[in-house]
């Protein structure tokens, strides 16, 4: 893989041994689609290993054996890149950035994203927008990222947009994250500017310990993805920029009541598919129903029915990707019963008491966020969530066993 950086833009060349698909490091098969895109917004004038790893983030499912940067990278990303991905990486020259002192929120505006930056009320934002590619076809009209870009600036925090075409360098699935970090290359390019040291995520306990999505349904205390002694987590720690999981210890649950009684509530969008608020039919508005229902104690409101795609998973075996948050509202969503959920319910005997860890933080989880940034998260859970008991730890810990 040979990489060049113009302007803004990123070109990459593939060698003969590089595939046109590849697989994300969840093991998704994700094909390319063309090999250039843009990241607006960002200095020209970044340390390049920050430019090296911004990239890395795009082009790494497709790469083989050897990536060639347009700029000299530090021989600790190489090393890096050679003990995480098994590549070559070049030329070695530069020497390694240092670290910066900023937390900065990688901000989505979904409640997940919004519970962490509640954890740190003075750390600035920095917003990825979608944008069209001018080869590229959008196959996604109905996705409104500008609607969230708007809702972001609502926020009243010190906020930084980047735009960027880069999720058009896939063509199968659908647009998206060649790597689900390549939402944080614009970050990386602003690094220097912003003094970023660490970079906070809103994933939360399912997404980093429990094999949530596409991951293995169990527990995953070596998530290769987000875990800081993974090798993304190595990359983002040999530039400065450290990966930081604010509410890595708590469940979807935990974060949608956070974010509902955040003072940014009014912005929380976790649907993209309309314009005056979420479209309340596709399989996410669902899911999130789901949880909102059993946070508010409350029946399930949602116009989809039994029969409809978005509830065709539900009438299938588990596992499920977020098992632990169907549990969690089969337990307490009044009436569920009689709803599109009836079918999953055969496969579980949830109560309230069985899945009553998914109210409290994994201590673990704020083991994991540097020093500088841990105090303060760790007084905010103590304080808003509380801390697992030894028995509630051992349910994370035999998760899927």
């Amino acid at each position: 893989m040979r990489v060049t950086w113009t302007g803004g833009e990123l070109n990459f060349r593939l060698d003969p041994e590089d595939e046109i698909t590849g697989r994300a490091s969840d093991e998704h098969p994700i094909r390319l689609a063309t090999n250039s895109c843009s990241i607006g917004g960002v200095p020209d004038d970044a340390h390049p290993d920050l430019f090296a790893v911004a990239a890395w983030t795009i082009v790494a499912p497709w790469t083989r054996k050897q990536v060639s940067f347009d700029r000299a990278i530090s021989a600790e990303v190489a090393q890096t890149l050679h003990d995480g991905w098994g590549v070559e990486a070049g030329p070695v020259a530069a020497e390694p950035r240092g670290p910066g002192a900023t937390l900065a929120i990688s901000y989505s505006g979904g409640a997940d994203s919004v519970a962490a930056a509640t954890v740190y009320p003075d750390a600035p934002f920095v917003h990825f927008q979608r944008v069209t590619h001018p080869r590229v076809p959008n196959r996604w009209p109905h996705y409104r990222s500008d609607v969230l870009a708007k809702l972001a600036a609502k926020t009243g925090r010190e906020l930084t947009v980047v735009t960027s075409d880069l999720e058009y360098t896939l063509s199968d699935p659908r647009p998206g994250y060649p790597e689900h970090h390549a939402v944080a290359a614009g970050a990386l390019l602003l690094a220097d500017r912003l003094n970023l040291g660490g970079l906070g995520f809103g994933y939360e306990i399912g997404s980093r310990w429990l094999g949530g999505g596409r991951y293995l349904g169990r527990y995953t205390p070596d998530n290769p993805m987000w875990s800081p002694h993974g090798r993304w987590g190595r990359l983002f720690a040999a530039v400065g920029v450290h990966l930081v999981l604010p509410v890595g210890g708590v469940s979807e649950a935990v974060t949608m009541r956070l974010a509902l009684s955040s003072p940014l509530k009014d912005q929380v969008r976790w649907c993209l598919r309309g314009t005056g608020g979420p479209c309340r039919t596709c399989g996410k508005c669902l899911y999130k129903e789901l949880i909102q229902a059993a946070v508010e104690r409350r029946p399930l409101n949602t116009p989809i029915t039994a029969d409809q795609p978005a509830a065709r998973k539900w009438r299938k075996k588990p596992p499920y990707g977020g098992q632990e948050m169907i549990e969690y509202g089969l337990a307490r969503i009044p009436g569920i019963e009689d709803t599109l959920f009836a079918k999953a319910l055969e496969y579980f005997d949830a109560t309230e008491e069985s899945t009553s860890w998914l109210d409290h933080c994994y201590p673990k989880a704020l083991a994991e966020i540097p020093d500088q940034w841990r105090d303060q998260a760790v007084a905010f859970m103590t304080e808003n969530v509380g801390i697992m008991t030894e028995a509630e730890v051992r349910r994370v810990e035999t998760w899927g066993s």
